[in-house]
C-alpha cells in the first residue's frame, strides 16, 4: 500500500498531503491581516510556493485552485496579485466564492491540489 506523506501535521490539520503523485494543500490565509487584498493575496500566494516547493512541485503544476475571498468587492485586487504570479501559459482552473472565513481579518483563503514533479 502506497503511504501518505503529511507535512507540518498539527492536532487538528495538516498543511499538505502528498498521495500517488498528487498534492493537496490546506487552505492557506495570510500572516498579517494589516494588509489590503493585494497584499494578503501575496502573502497566501507565497506560502503556496513555499508548500509546493517542500512537496516536490511548483506554481506550474497545479490542477486545482479555489479561492475563498470574505468580501467580492475585493476580486480585482486579488486577480492583480494572481495574474502577476501566474506564470503564463499555466493558469490552473480555478473557483473564486464569496466565504465567512474563520478570521475577520482574514480576507482571502486558498487551497490548492497539484501534481507532484515527475
Amino acid at each position: 500500500m502506497t503511504p501518505i506523506e503529511r507535512l507540518d501535521v498539527g492536532p487538528r490539520l495538516s498543511e499538505a498531503a502528498l498521495f500517488n503523485g498528487v498534492v493537496w494543500l490546506a487552505g492557506q490565509v495570510p500572516d498579517d491581516v494589516s494588509q489590503d487584498i493585494v497584499g494578503q493575496t501575496a502573502q497566501v500566494l507565497e506560502s503556496v510556493d513555499r508548500l509546493l516547493a517542500r512537496a516536490g512541485s511548483d506554481r506550474t503544476r497545479i490542477l486545482m485552485c479555489q479561492v475563498y475571498l470574505a468580501d467580492l468587492a475585493d476580486y480585482d485586487g486579488m486577480n492583480a496579485a494572481w495574474d502577476a504570479w501566474v506564470p503564463a501559459g499555466h493558469a490552473p482552473p480555478r473557483a473564486t466564492v464569496q466565504a465567512r472565513l474563520a478570521h475577520p481579518g482574514w480576507k482571502i483563503e486558498v487551497v490548492v491540489t497539484a501534481a507532484a514533479a515527475s
